[in-house]
């Protein structure tokens, strides 16, 4: 089937009536934009989108009718050709240099690509291995207590892989044996218990974990799970972030949703500890939007939600440099929440005893000046600066 005639609207509903399992955006408009290709693959209930520069790709989940606003506002701008699977067929739009669009639909038998593409996310390699029997996931309603995945939970399930493949992408850079851990504010601690599973049964590392928190009827809950899952060096204790004093020498510092401050007391106890390593998604930013104000760029204080999401973003931003400053390697990452699944950011932080000090230096002068900027100060800088 060809159509010269059709609208690019008209052709990519056509295409979405047809259900397609795989898109491809392709043939740059501008080679030298940012956004060199884009793949589109259906899953469950969604869309998954992924966009690649050079170096890096970014994904973003978007239902049909997002979908068709998506590549309507892409094709003929940034891209000039998409490409389309579906079963029984393969459709195409190209858009020539004079703007003239060209339509085609042909059948073919691509049965195999669907159901590769369907199963992509079960056929990936996880770290939590669907079949084993995990007890915290099967008490979590996550694995069936065969180790079979919940239908209606997977997405929990990839959400506590990525966890610890952040983990994991830092630990299997070097040989480890032994790992002492505080998990601050570990609330009702289900990744407490899957990365203490994962670092002794899968890594084969031997571990002291202690998870904190200020709710005793959580405490004593979790300390009886580590009992019933035979966790003999994981405990947890009653007790404030602010001033705890370790029995051990610390490794690694995870904090979870520890809420405003909370979060920079727990960097800086792992600071002063020298923690070669710090995963933490800070949460509930408040201290700096109760401050920010600056003549300069009022327009990112004039609007509230703008006010309290860039806060949040400059809170994490100086909590990043300040950690630089201190002598580790800093990433944020996007993370998401167990429970509510807002987009949120995870520090990964490694100690670099090596790390330049003109590196450190301009990390600590960029805190300085968005302080000056914004009449800031903030929490964890006050901490280190004494």
């Amino acid at each position: 089937m060809k159509n010269r005639d059709m609208t690019v609207e008209e052709a990519l509903r056509k295409i979405a009536e047809l259900s397609p399992v795989k898109i491809v955006l392709s043939n740059v408009a501008d080679k030298e934009q940012r956004i060199q290709k884009v793949q589109i693959e259906k899953k469950e209930k969604y869309f998954q989108i992924a966009e690649y520069t050079d170096k890096q790709v970014f994904h973003k989940n978007v239902d049909e009718e997002e979908l068709i606003s998506f590549c309507i506002e892409e094709l003929g701008v940034n891209f000039l050709q998409l490409n389309a699977w579906m079963l029984g067929g393969e459709a195409s739009v190209k858009l020539t240099k004079k703007g003239k669009l060209l339509f085609s639909l042909k059948k073919s038998d691509n049965s195999a690509l669907a159901d590769e593409v369907r199963d992509n996310n079960r056929k990936k390699n996880y770290i939590l291995e669907e079949g084993r029997v995990i007890e915290p996931l099967v008490d979590m309603g996550i694995f069936t207590k065969e180790g079979k995945i919940v239908s209606s939970m997977y997405d929990k399930f990839k959400q506590i892989n990525r966890f610890i493949e952040i983990i994991d992408d830092e630990l299997k850079k070097k040989i480890i044996t032994h790992l002492n851990i505080i998990d601050f504010g570990c609330g009702k601690s289900y990744l407490t218990f899957i990365v203490y599973y994962y670092l002794t049964e899968i890594k084969k590392i031997k571990v002291n974990m202690i998870g904190l928190d200020l709710k005793e009827d959580v405490i004593k809950k979790c300390n009886n799970a580590a009992k019933k899952y035979g966790y003999e060096y994981l405990s947890f204790e009653l007790g404030d972030i602010n001033g705890y004093s370790a029995p051990f020498k610390v490794d690694m510092v995870i904090t979870l949703h520890a809420c405003d401050m909370a979060t920079d007391f727990a960097l800086y106890n792992a600071i002063n500890w020298g923690a070669g390593y710090i995963f933490s998604v800070p949460c509930c930013q408040h201290e700096l939007n109760a401050e920010i104000k600056s003549e300069t760029f009022s327009l990112m204080t004039r609007y509230g939600i703008i006010k309290e999401r860039f806060s949040a973003l400059v809170t994490d931003a100086i909590r990043g440099n300040l950690l630089e400053y201190m002598g580790y390697n800093v990433n944020l990452l996007e993370f998401v929440d167990l429970s509510h699944t807002p987009k949120n950011i995870l520090i990964r932080a490694v100690k670099n005893p090596n790390k330049a000090e003109n590196v450190k230096l301009r990390a600590m002068d960029e805190v300085k000046r968005m302080m000056e900027e914004f009449g800031l100060s903030q929490a964890l800088y006050r901490m280190i600066e004494g």
